[in-house]
């Protein structure tokens, strides 16, 4: 690392990779288990599989170098994300997890590789029109 800024850097694009990775795959789960939705599972299953590869352009070694778990000042959880009234509070919560850390990525990612940014970007309205199908329909 070059330095703490990019560190920092670094932990952002870690962390938010990790969230937006596990609330598509709840939201995938759901969907294929919840509410028996092929074609949606597959298309939460695709854009999972889309983060993979455009963050794979990324040094997402530095990310893994610059985690610090231990450190993490905001690792609690707090009492509204202990508490889901049913299946579909649950994929809403991830649904806006998704589409919160795909805005980080985007933002962030504009500091080493626009492209990736505008690919993110896609993929944040691609979550908007499948929470909205998936709502309207399950």
């Amino acid at each position: 690392m070059k330095n703490n800024s990019d560190k920092s850097l670094y932990r952002i694009l870690d962390a938010n990779f990790n969230r937006v990775k596990e609330g598509l795959r709840v939201c995938e789960d759901l969907c294929r288990y919840g509410w028996d939705q092929k074609t949606l599972t597959r298309a939460f299953k695709d854009i999972r599989h889309e983060v993979t590869r455009i963050i794979a352009v990324l040094d997402i070694q530095k990310a893994l170098e610059a985690r610090h778990i231990q450190g993490d000042v905001g690792r609690e959880t707090s009492v509204s994300e202990s508490k889901r009234k049913n299946i579909s509070a649950v994929f809403w919560a991830n649904c806006q997890r998704v589409k919160e850390s795909l805005r980080v990525l985007e933002d962030v990612t504009k500091l080493i590789d626009v492209r990736v940014s505008i690919r993110l970007k896609a993929l944040r309205y691609k979550v908007y029109a499948l929470e909205q199908k998936a709502i309207g329909s399950c």
